[in-house]
């Protein structure tokens, strides 16, 4: 079964263009940045892997295959998009075995660029973030809000929502996750199980943004809210903002969250609350199952920076280079942009 998505709001007015990306692989390039150097000894080798219209998991089967490892002992911080160019991380732990020639394990979809022992195997989301370079061609419609517009998501950033990739293929699991959460389908693999929890709170997540964003106060403090801080997970409530606070959300030092609903008692009080429950209640069965499986609640900015940010428009189409941090979609900051048709629509979650 599938099922045609929400159009959440928008931040930025109406999208007046469209084009085609991932033409080509080398049309969506992603670079992934650690935030931290290798340690330059240790059990285990830090690889940077450049790989083109491949599947991380594959390659890290592949690496492991190479090492004569098993592929559960590959690390890597999260999963690369299949159709794209990408240079990411793996760690593998070798002890005391020889360096094997890295170079002789390249093929048509990957190659090592560099290995550096580390004492650490690299764990899912242990990244800063990622940074993107986007050619979208055949461009076409009314580009004279370009410029407004970048200005506008360079000073306010982008709904965070999650992107269509976290719903899968015609946004099947959402389908997958009531049924799982009310008890109609038995799941046992764990992860799978994880991927469609993680389908159910976003989809209440994205609602309540996308309420959020139609009233406009998605990036605006309101009574009862709580905060996260800029690069990072921590958060704290802010029952009345003040100007302190205020100064801070127009600085991009905070920002204001929304739920990942689950058990436990709601930070949130006064409006934010109210906000929170309405959208829990559109969607009562993911809502209710999610609490019913035991998962704890947890926040996520509602505001996503988009830092680095550069576009030209020239012979190959509209070209854009920003950076984002661990957690977040390009796809988000393409919405406002751009009505986007795929050469091809596979994604990885």
């Amino acid at each position: 079964m599938t099922f045609d998505l929400p159009d959440w709001a928008r931040a930025h007015g109406p999208v007046t263009l469209a084009a085609r990306i991932r033409s080509v692989h080398e049309d969506y390039r992603v670079e992934e940045v650690l935030g931290f150097a290798a340690d330059g000894e240790g059990p285990h080798v830090l690889l940077t892997v450049e790989k083109r219209g491949a599947n991380t998991r594959w390659v890290a089967g592949q690496l492991a295959r190479f090492a004569g490892l098993p592929a559960r002992e590959v690390g890597y911080a999260g999963l690369k998009d299949r159709h794209a160019v990408t240079v990411q991380h793996f760690t593998l732990p070798l002890d005391r075995r020889p360096e094997p020639d890295w170079a002789a394990a390249a093929n048509e979809s990957f190659r090592v660029l560099k290995a550096e022992r580390h004492r650490r195997k690299l764990k899912t989301g242990a990244l800063e973030g990622n940074r993107f370079r986007l050619v979208l061609r055949d461009l076409t419609g009314d580009t004279t809000r370009l410029g407004p517009k970048f200005e506008a998501i360079r000073t306010r950033g982008v709904p965070n929502y999650f992107g269509v990739q976290r719903f899968g293929r015609g946004a099947a699991n959402i389908a997958r996750a009531e049924a799982m959460l009310s008890g109609r389908l038995a799941i046992r693999d764990r992860t799978l199980r994880g991927l469609l929890i993680s389908t159910a709170r976003s989809v209440i997540f994205n609602a309540l943004l996308s309420e959020r964003v139609t009233v406009g106060n998605w990036d605006a403090l309101l009574p009862g809210e709580v905060l996260m801080l800029d690069g990072s997970h921590s958060v704290f409530r802010a029952p009345e903002p003040d100007a302190e606070l205020q100064a801070r959300l127009k600085s991009g030092d905070v920002h204001p969250t929304g739920p990942l609903w689950g058990r436990g008692e709601s930070m949130t009080t006064g409006a934010v609350h109210a906000l929170e429950e309405h959208a829990a209640a559109q969607h009562a069965m993911l809502a209710n199952g999610l609490v019913a499986a035991g998962v704890e609640s947890s926040r996520r900015a509602l505001r996503l920076p988009v830092r680095e940010l550069a576009w030209q428009i020239g012979a190959e189409g509209l070209i854009l280079e920003f950076f984002l941090p661990a957690g977040a979609y390009a796809t988000t900051v393409l919405r406002e942009l751009v009505e986007t048709q795929e050469g091809d629509d596979a994604h990885e979650a």
